[in-house]
Order: C-alpha cells, then structure tokens, then sequence
C-alpha cells in the first residue's frame, strides 16, 4: 500500500504560468541547434547522443511540471489536464501530479530509479578512469561504430589501453567494450548489479541523472530536468574531448588523456561533475524522496 502524501504546495496560476513560459524558453534556447541541424539532416557526433541515446525529443523537453506536491490552481482547463498523471486537486479547478497513481503501476521502476540515485550519490567518486571506456570500445578493431578518425590511430590507440587499466564500472559503457577489452577490466558490471557499482565518478552515471529525472517524469519539476539535461550536455563534451576521436572538427578539442596534463584535467574536470550530479540528486530526492510503503 503507498503512503498518503502531505498537502501540496499551491501555486497561483500567474506563477506556475510563467514558470511554464521561462521552462520552455530555456528549452528551446538548448535544443535549437539540434533542431536546426535535424531539419537539415545533418549529423553531430558530440551532440546527437543526447536525443538518439537519450532518446528524448525536445518537445518532451519542453514539457513542464510542477513536481511531486505541487498544486496548480485554476488549471482544469489547461491541456495538462488531458496528460497522464494528473488529477484534480484539493481546490476547485486545480490540478496535482497523481503521484500516488503513478507510484502504484510504476513501482518497481520508480524502486530502481530511486536505489540508484540513492545508492550513486552514497559513495565516494573514482576518479582513476580517465574516460578509457571509449578506448576500450576501438580496442584492436579495423572498424568501429563512429565514422569519425582516431586522434592517434589505430596502433597507437591500443597502446594506450595496454598501457592503462581499465576501470569502468557502468554498464551502458562497459556493453560497447571490444570481446579483446572486457578481460582487461577490473569490474564486470551487469544490469543486475548496477545499483551495487554506479558511483558519482563515472561519467555516464552523471549524465544518466537526466534518463532518470525522464523516467520520473511529473514527479520532477521541469527546472531540474533542465538543470539534468545540461549536465548531461556538459559531460558530453568531456567524454568526446577524451576520447580517441578527433573530434576538433566538430568543436571539441582533445583531452590527451595518454599525457599527466591530459589526465589531471581530465580529473579535475570529472571531479566538477561527480558535485554537480550529486547535488541534482539531492534536489530530485528531496523533492520526490522515493516510493513509500507504509507499514504492514
């Protein structure tokens, strides 16, 4: 049985309106390029992961909620009130997020969802990667999945994971490894252990902050989604300038992580983003702190 959730905050709807506005501006503003660059059917190889691996459009984006126990007054006649998990709210003509609905179908996403931020932001960071899961992915291949050259070439690129040890633990990166790189790493992550394994180091588990504010969609409030979204974006850009791509022809210079200047910036930048997906956990976890059972 779900807990009863506390009276919801009441926003007047000259407030919630104009954090609509403001969210949706925002959104744009961060996905106009994108935008732009799909309606010319071009392709970015930094910039497209966020909507093809995150596979979120920016109308989804830009899509605003109030969050976990938050009432909007006079909104029944908002298009809202047609989306799913909205319900009417104490006041006449107001609308909440059906919070206790939508925990009761998606429970166990919303268990694993809540573990996994819950469990990420509990441990300390590693910061001894240095972004070589991407290698690890070219390791001794003729071809590889991205029609993008290597930085150092084929030969050398392998030297620098034969010279490294390989320390991913998050499985959405580990699955891309080479079968001639998956030995040479110091974990095994599987989906089943995810949650015993992410940590706030890793780079993919902070961009992986904004899948999970996604899948708790209402529940988040739309300021934190983008806050997520950016994050994301950011590491983005890290997790590209480290790689073995040459990728300066699309704006993103090289992190040399073979080099000690290429791995303490590579670090301290890493280190910047383990604060920042931290806090966001704090914030989505504060706001919707988790299915509650009650009592047996």
């Amino acid at each position: 049985m779900i807990a009863v959730s506390p009276a919801p905050v009441v926003l007047s709807a000259d407030v919630w309106r104009e954090r609509e506005r403001a969210h949706a501006e925002r959104a744009d503003a961060l996905t106009a390029d994108h935008r732009a660059r799909a309606a010319r059917g071009e392709k970015h190889p930094v910039w497209d992961f966020l909507f093809t691996y995150y596979s979120y459009s920016p109308a989804q984006l830009r899509r605003w909620h109030p969050g976990a126990g938050v009432e909007l007054a006079d909104a029944a006649g908002d298009a809202r009130a047609s989306w799913r998990w909205y319900a009417p709210g104490a006041s006449t003509g107001s609308l909440v997020v059906d919070r206790p609905a939508m925990e009761a179908e998606k429970a166990p996403l919303l268990r694993t969802v809540e573990r996994i931020l819950r469990s990420t932001a509990s441990r300390p960071g590693r910061f001894g990667c240095f972004g070589l899961h991407e290698w690890a992915m070219v390791y001794r291949q003729e071809e590889h999945r991205h029609p993008v050259p290597l930085r150092l070439g084929r030969e050398a690129t392998d030297a620098v994971v034969e010279s490294h040890e390989l320390r991913c633990t998050h499985i959405d990166a580990f699955r891309f490894f080479t079968s001639d790189a998956v030995p040479l790493n110091r974990f095994a992550p599987t989906r089943e252990t995810q949650p015993e394994l992410e940590q706030p180091g890793c780079l993919h588990a902070g961009m992986d902050v904004y899948k999970w504010a996604m899948k708790l969609g209402p529940l988040v409030p739309g300021e934190v989604l983008l806050d997520a979204f950016e994050l994301a974006r950011d590491i983005r850009l890290l997790d590209m300038q480290a790689s073995p791509y040459d990728m300066r022809p699309w704006g993103a210079e090289p992190v040399a992580i073979e080099t000690a200047e290429g791995k303490a910036e590579y670090v301290r930048r890493q280190r910047a983003f383990a604060e920042r997906s931290n806090a966001l956990r704090a914030r989505i976890l504060d706001i919707w702190p988790g299915v509650e059972q009650a009592a047996a």
